[in-house]
């Protein structure tokens, strides 16, 4: 990779260009993030996986502008018009718009107003005014009319025409307009479309203006939402006059002042270029480029959220009953063992039109007694609440714990081929409820097969860059399952294929090998993978787990390649390698100095003692049970000033949504959370946090509800 954009990527980042330029081989290498991260801290300085992350964006990102300038100068030598000095320019700028400004002038165009003058012969008369050399433009006019040109005004109008079209095309003038743009106000006005219930949730846009630099990400995205739904017109609020006199000072300073008659004609040319040309041009281009910051900031909470979603604490390998509630089709039940294989499956009706309460109750409390259930897991949307008071009736043994499980995506999952090809003999009801057992039981195993979007957890996640935002994703899921670790004998394909190195292809023969040769009993035996080789197994094997291997620490976030590393701190401390992991008291006295070599610095040694103490340690909390206010059913049994638990199921740039135990979840707004001056509500709360809030505002119209925080 070239240096200027090494140390361009290095500024953006913050760190140091040799980090970098180590992360920059290791991507070349066929390292992973999660593998850079873990193991090679040494090469990148400690460097996390969101530094690492984003030097892997920019470095893709870079690659791709050394194709787009190989086609541009291509193009602009074709054209008999590359300079030295404009392919220095090209080669050593790091912005694609400073690229795509370079390249206006000879980028192909449709036919323009400036192509016809061109045509006429009125470039050199254009020339003599752009370059102030001439004092009287209508003199020298005349000579160009003639059977291209009818009277001297027409020669005028067309050398003003190509002047303007050369002003827009020039990079010094646009970066003059465009940071004058940008520091002007972005102006909405309601459009004759904007009536009716899909338009009145902009209503608060329909005359609003806001500096372009100070709008908040969500407002701006919902503006351009309600603009591309034909809600809104949106402008930015230029200064004509203004980007007119700089523009020509500018012009003037770079030459000469021209005489009056000239100085007519060129304000004439630079008015029309401004107006014509380069506001519609910048200002479509500056607010394109806000709406990429506000993309980025949106994408980062919906990183944020989906990684607490997929860290949210796991009740493990219990036998779990777990219920899809509904009212007129009855109440789904499934019965699932530790591993979350499908043991029994019935329809039980409690509800409302068919009120079996007896018979469900009495087929529930066999459901549990038969497959000996350790949880209940009820899935939290219709009906939720009611089959919630439906199960408490039920004489559970005292063990049994109930928990309320967010139905988000599950009508996704049971629809999806991931479950046709897990359950291909059900139907889509069944799945569901499989999925909601399995997401209590371990939610990352679970979620990883549903598309994030589907989750409820983004901020205008069909609005922002599709392909930033799934890159950003990819990286949070792969973070999480490699993070976590993954059962190498349990887990479904599609949790291995987001291992680090393995993908869809390998985690496919993963799982065929599993079949067909039995349980894994080695890290070792991954390399009789067909087409696993050893630069996929150096990838992945420190984040797979083999619960009962031979070897210890195959259940261990210890890399095989430092397996030699344990061996001799076992022999050092007279006990073998067993006897040694898990001993947090012998772990305690190794010197970490002493085992430095090679790559295996002390970060690295640090790391392997302190996973020698807890090996294969779960970095997840525990579950825990929750309950909702029990006299709540409703919007309608809500009163201002009533305190409730809530859980926290959405969090945005402007505030939290809460779960309350109704239909409707309640909205923290930042303001509301207690905190002076708060900006980011995500350092206040977290996702599935559960709070105390009181409730500040009802609007039984608009279903909305205003929250507090408490505690």
């Amino acid at each position: 990779m070239k240096e200027i954009y090494i140390r361009s990527i290095a500024e953006r980042v913050g760190v140091k260009v040799w980090q970098v330029e180590n992360c920059a081989k290791l991507f070349e290498e066929g390292a992973t993030i999660p593998f850079i991260s873990r193991y090679r801290k040494e090469r990148t300085g400690g460097l996390d996986e969101v530094a690492i992350a984003e030097i892997r964006h920019w470095t893709d990102s870079f690659a791709e502008m050394e194709k787009r300038k190989a086609t541009v100068l291509e193009n602009i030598e074709q054209a008999g018009a590359l300079t030295a000095a404009l392919r220095s320019q090209i080669e050593n700028c790091v912005e694609s718009r400073e690229l795509e400004d370079l390249y206006l002038p000879y980028k192909p165009k449709r036919r323009t107003r400036a192509t016809a003058a061109k045509e006429a012969g009125l470039e050199p008369l254009a020339d003599k005014m752009y370059n102030v050399a001439l004092v009287d433009p209508v003199s020298e006019a005349r000579k160009y009319v003639g059977p291209k040109v009818a009277s001297v005004d027409d020669a005028l109008a067309g050398a003003r025409d190509i002047i303007a079209e050369r002003l827009s095309e020039t990079a010094s003038v646009r970066e003059t307009v465009r940071q004058i743009f940008k520091t002007r106000r972005l102006v909405t006005k309601a459009t004759k479309k904007a009536t009716g219930p899909d338009a009145m949730k902009y209503k608060s846009y329909f005359d609003y203006s806001e500096s372009l630099e100070r709008i908040a990400p969500h407002r701006l995205l919902a503006i351009l939402r309600a603009e591309e739904e034909g809600f809104l017109s949106v402008k930015i609020d230029a200064d004509a006059e203004k980007c007119g006199k700089k523009i020509y000072y500018d012009f003037c300073q770079e030459r000469k002042y021209p005489s009056q008659p000239l100085a007519e004609q060129m304000h004439m040319a630079f008015d029309d270029s401004f107006k014509r040309l380069l506001e519609p041009s910048i200002s479509n281009e500056v607010i394109k480029e806000a709406k990429e910051k506000a993309d980025i900031e949106s994408i980062r909470i919906f990183g944020d959220n989906l990684r607490q979603l997929l860290l949210a604490p796991p009740v493990g390998q219990k036998r779990v009953l777990a219920i899809d509630p509904g009212f007129r089709t009855g109440c789904k039940v499934v019965c699932l063992d530790e591993q979350g294989n499908l043991l029994h499956n019935e329809a039980i009706f409690p509800h409302p039109p068919a009120n079996e309460k007896i018979k469900a109750i009495q087929t529930v409390s066999a459901m549990v007694q038969k497959y000996g259930i350790e949880v209940i897991a009820i899935g939290n949307g219709t009906a939720s609440r009611e089959t919630e008071d439906f199960v408490k009736r039920v004489p559970l043994p005292k063990e049994v714990r109930v928990f309320t499980v967010s139905e988000d995506g599950a009508s996704i999952y049971s629809a999806s081929e991931v479950a046709r090809a897990e359950f291909p003999e059900y139907d889509v009801t069944v799945r569901g409820a499989v999925s909601i057992g399995r997401r209590l039981m371990d939610p990352l195993a679970e979620l990883v097969k549903i598309d994030p979007k589907s989750l409820g957890v983004g901020q205008y996640q069909h609005d922002v860059d599709q392909g930033l935002l799934k890159e950003t994703l990819d990286n949070t899921v792969e973070s999480c399952v490699n993070s976590v670790g993954v059962n190498l004998n349990t887990a479904s394909s599609y949790l291995l294929s987001y291992v680090s190195g393995i993908g869809p292809a390998l985690a496919e023969n993963i799982v065929e090998y599993r079949a067909v040769n039995g349980a894994y009993r080695s890290r070792k035996e991954l390399l009789k993978v067909k087409r696993l080789g050893g630069k996929a197994f150096e990838q992945c094997a420190g984040f797979l787990r083999i619960s009962d291997a031979d070897n210890p620490l195959d259940n261990s976030a210890v890399h095989p390649e430092a397996y030699h590393i344990v061996d001799r701190m076992a022999k050092d401390l007279k006990v073998s390698a067993k006897e040694l992991v898990g001993n947090a008291d012998l772990c305690s006295r190794i010197d970490a100095s002493r085992y430095v070599e090679g790559d295996f610095g002390l970060p690295t040694i640090n790391d392997i003692i302190q996973e020698l103490k807890k090996p294969g340690r779960d970095p997840r909390e525990s579950a825990q049970t929750f309950e909702f206010a029990h006299d709540i059913k409703t919007i309608e049994d809500l009163i201002v000033g009533m305190e409730l638990p809530g859980i926290v199921t959405n969090i945005t740039a402007f505030g939290a949504f809460v779960d309350i135990g109704i239909k409707q979840n309640g909205l923290i707004h930042a303001s509301q959370m207690g905190v002076k001056g708060m900006t980011d509500p995500s350092k206040v709360l977290k996702l599935h946090q559960q709070v105390k809030v009181s409730v500040v505002s009802v609007d039984l119209d608009r279903a909305r509800i205003g929250l507090r925080l408490i505690k």
